[in-house]
């Protein structure tokens, strides 16, 4: 049984900004996602910047509105659509699925101590529910030591800790109002490495702990693949490749999910070192595009006439495991 289930989600955006830029030429952000994440599971999506992954996290919190698609969020024996949630019932909806973001120092408030980050969101509706000020200030100490951080460190602000503290403080505040499902946008990219695995680990404990569901959101495909359960790679809005991350680690079959693990391991395709955050250079020579084809088609080295022309659908290639591509055995 599925906590979230979303089906051909699709979200474009205007493709010039400002007052006076011309209105018609679009982006696909998010291109018909279809996805779900299970009871207690770890879902991941991962792709380079830009391929919409962190855009389809933000509509499931509905940050953003989806143009087409369905969202569903499964609690207890009830379904609701989340795309249908107006105020009350939104912010409920909020409180049941949360959303921790990249940059811990632009999303807390420098000026508030550590006990009003966590607390200022969720103060009214715990109130509502008979909690206490001093009920609270326990609740809010007793997340705090769960995350790895002192109750002392209550009353500092949040400027006076490191990157990594910091994101201890944004997990702790997402998880005041004991939410089902945590969104995870690349809660450790901008982490050093050794701080990077203790975040995993303290998410991995939270995860045991509370039986809770992650979407973790991630560039680095084997980072991915040591937390999350399944995995979809994304490129330009879609979904290339699906897997159990296992079988992901072991055998990859897009060509584009084999160029994230060369650049996680900062091999280019030539087999030299290369910039891990740098594509994978533009074919010399491809025929002209016209209409629907392939979007990976043009950085594809097993690319054919037939992916210029015609647009893959996803094809099972064994039981949990998708694909989109015509020719991957080309590129075994």
């Amino acid at each position: 049984m599925s906590v979230l289930a979303v089906s051909n989600l699709t979200k474009r955006f205007n493709l010039e900004a400002g007052f006076f830029a011309r209105f018609g030429r679009f982006v696909n952000a998010v291109n018909d996602i279809s996805f779900s994440i299970g009871k207690k599971e770890a879902y991941g999506l991962v792709g380079e910047s830009g391929c919409g992954k962190t855009t389809t996290a933000r509509m499931l919190v509905r940050m953003y509105n989806a143009d087409s698609g369905e969202i569903l969020f499964h609690n207890n024996d009830t379904t609701i659509s989340v795309n249908d949630l107006k105020k009350e019932a939104l912010r409920q909806y909020r409180e049941k699925v949360r959303y921790v973001f990249q940059d811990p120092a632009r999303s807390l408030n420098p000026r508030m101590s550590v006990y009003e980050v966590l607390v200022s969101g969720c103060r009214k509706p715990l109130k509502q529910r008979g909690v206490s000020e001093k009920q609270l200030w326990e609740k809010a100490a007793a997340i705090l030591d769960e995350v790895g951080l002192q109750t002392a460190d209550l009353e500092k602000r949040s400027s006076e800790f490191s990157g990594g503290q910091r994101q201890r403080i944004s997990i702790a505040r997402s998880l005041l109002m004991e939410p089902e499902v945590l969104i995870c946008d690349e809660v450790v990219s901008a982490l050093d490495v050794s701080i990077q695995g203790q975040i995993l680990n303290l998410l991995l404990d939270i995860r045991e702990k509370r039986g809770m569901s992650f979407l973790f959101i991630a560039h680095d495909l084997k980072v991915a693949c040591y937390f999350c359960d399944r995995i979809g790679v994304m490129y330009r809005g879609e979904l290339m490749e699906e897997a159990p991350s296992a079988d992901l680690y072991r055998e990859a079959h897009h060509p584009y999910t084999k160029l994230l693990f060369s650049s996680a391991a900062g091999i280019s395709e030539s087999g030299s070192k290369a910039d891990s955050q740098s594509p994978a250079p533009v074919r010399p020579s491809v025929p002209e595009m016209k209409g629907e084809f392939c979007s990976f088609a043009p950085r594809c080295p097993a690319a054919t006439e037939r992916c210029f022309n015609e647009h893959p659908g996803l094809t099972q290639i064994k039981p949990g495991h998708t694909i989109r591509c015509f020719n991957f055995e080309l590129a075994q």
